[in-house]
């Protein structure tokens, strides 16, 4: 049975890469063992068009071809998350794209406009739902604004979850104290930062790690939701040097950590897309191979 969307939020949320072809154009098919692997493992919910998935180096029309790719190999196996943002117009354009393709609710990327002002995202927000008529996920990397600003944004209508990627939990108790408890608040910053996250308030977590080692990602979920942190936090320190190499050059290996693993499973999605890096060096090659010694066969 597939889960609501509150369930599904309250597991993990797959952040799906974006794959390329040879020419560098998109190549949505590439997914699909990735996206039936993941979900034969007990993902809860795939996530397209996120950062994992390089949503600022793709064109619009690309992240509307991404996001109807994504739902029709899914087919309604799960819910599916799809992210938007980038400029207003941009945002309403693949939020109804988004809803026309199946979606069962949006991601709301933080907008990195240098005049960005919170009073303004309100409105940011309200236009986007107003696009879509979809229920909203914000994607938080900047807890600044404040837990005002925050409970201001998570009183728009439709916003049913938040997305919290920056790495302060007792700011993120502040938030949960302050708004709706009917909100779910996600673990953004992936299987490392869930325990904490867990601790005070969070449910379920964001995965780059789905694309490569579901069952590892899993299992994880599993202990936290067992209240098993030792448990979590053991399988937590087996993926350390996949995520150091995902966190070096200022996070620009974050997808090319994951791309290189796919590339070395037999699951080759091509390269990252500049500004990101791409190739690893060799020292962060070696570090990830290490890491991938210990996934058991396909």
């Amino acid at each position: 049975m597939t889960l609501t969307l509150d369930q599904a939020l309250e597991g993990i949320s797959g952040i799906l890469v974006t794959p390329y072809d040879d020419a560098g154009d998109i190549a949505p098919q590439k997914l699909a063992p990735i996206i039936d692997r993941a979900l034969g493992a007990g993902m809860h919910m795939p996530v397209v068009n996120g950062n994992t998935g390089e949503f600022y180096a793709l064109t619009t029309d690309e992240a509307c071809t991404m996001v109807r790719e994504v739902v029709a190999m899914v087919d309604g196996r799960a819910p599916v998350l799809a992210g938007v943002g980038r400029g207003i117009r941009d945002a309403c354009r693949l939020a109804e794209a988004s809803a026309k393709a199946g979606a069962t609710a949006l991601m709301v990327h933080q907008p990195p406009d240098p005049f960005v002002s919170p009073r303004g995202t309100v409105d940011y927000l309200k236009a986007v739902s107003d696009a879509a008529g979809l229920p909203m996920m914000l994607y938080l990397r900047n807890d600044t604004i404040g837990t005002k600003a925050i409970a201001e944004l998570c009183a728009v209508e439709g916003v049913k979850g938040v997305k919290w990627a920056t790495p302060n939990p007792l700011k993120l108790a502040d938030a949960i104290a302050a708004c709706d408890p009917s909100i779910v608040w996600v673990g953004g910053l992936a299987e490392v930062w869930a325990p904490p996250l867990y601790a005070v308030g969070a449910r379920g977590f964001t995965s780059g790690l789905v694309n490569i080692w579901p069952e590892h990602s899993v299992a994880i979920h599993a202990a936290l939701a067992a209240g098993d942190y030792a448990g979590a936090n053991a399988l937590i320190a087996r993926m350390s040097d996949f995520e150091a190499v995902r966190a070096e050059e200022l996070n620009g290996t974050n997808v090319t950590g994951v791309k290189a693993a796919l590339q070395a499973i037999g699951q080759n999605c091509g390269p990252t897309r500049p500004p990101s890096a791409w190739p690893l060096t060799m020292a962060q090659q070696e570090r990830l191979n290490r890491f991938l010694r210990q996934i058991p066969e396909m």
